[in-house]
């Protein structure tokens, strides 16, 4: 997996922290999608007029790191948008079953790529595309066969269900090597203990995006909690 890296102007000096050499920008070729931002939004577009406005809300919280998922026909001219008009959002794309989709999710311009799940095949692609990529994972045995890869990032799915906090604080002892982002029943207020473990780099989840703020296109309401999500790790 190589680093997450912006497009973006960069503004300001070297000692600007949205400067590339700021070890804390997505520029720095040192990054980590991880370490971005504590909580990276796991988003549903069913309208792809709402998935610029929605973005513009979630990086005006603080939440630059956003995964649409490849759930609805709408995800990939979402992303499309997304990465055209709002040039400070690290766009990437969720639920990336094959390698058609891995594809589809570079040409229309994810920047990373997100799985629930990994097969020898599905890996190749990700590996093929050049971008960061989180395989999702939720046995030791899953672990074990990425880190025998090189890949040492992954998305813990589904969270909650596979184990949670005391599972993720038992891998951390005998493979320290290995980071996550838990996703899958994470909430407001979970997160916090999911991010005070040192195997853990970042949550994923959708709780900053109500149904009824979506529907309405309450983008004031979204951009409120994702500055309360952000907040999560100071």
């Amino acid at each position: 997996m190589g680093a997450v890296t912006s497009t973006a102007p960069s503004p300001g000096s070297p000692d600007s922290p949205d400067s590339p050499d700021s070890p804390d920008s997505p520029d720095s070729p040192d990054s980590s999608l991880l370490d971005l931002a504590p909580v990276i939004p796991v988003v549903i577009v069913h309208d792809v007029a709402d998935a610029v406005p929605l973005a513009r809300a979630l990086v005006a919280g603080g939440l630059p790191v956003i995964e649409v998922t490849f759930r609805t026909p709408a995800a990939a001219d979402a992303i499309r948008a997304i990465a055209e008009e709002v040039p400070d959002a690290i766009v990437g794309a969720g639920t990336v079953l094959s390698p058609e989709q891995v594809e589809t999710a570079v040409a229309a311009g994810s920047r990373f790529l997100v799985t629930p799940g990994w097969t020898d095949r599905l890996l190749g692609a990700l590996d093929a595309s050049g971008l960061p990529y989180l395989p999702g994972v939720s046995t030791t045995s899953e672990v074990v066969a990425l880190l025998e890869r090189g890949v040492e990032e992954m998305k813990f799915f589904p969270a909650q269900a596979a184990g949670g906090t005391p599972y993720l604080k038992a891998l951390a002892s005998p493979l320290p090597q290995a980071r996550f982002c838990p996703t899958g029943g994470v909430n407001a207020s979970n997160a916090p203990e999911y991010l005070a473990l040192p195997n853990v780099g970042c949550v994923g989840g959708t709780w900053m995006l109500p149904s009824d703020a979506l529907a309405a296109g309450d983008w004031g309401r979204v951009e409120s909690l994702a500055r309360e999500a952000a907040a999560l790790r100071g």
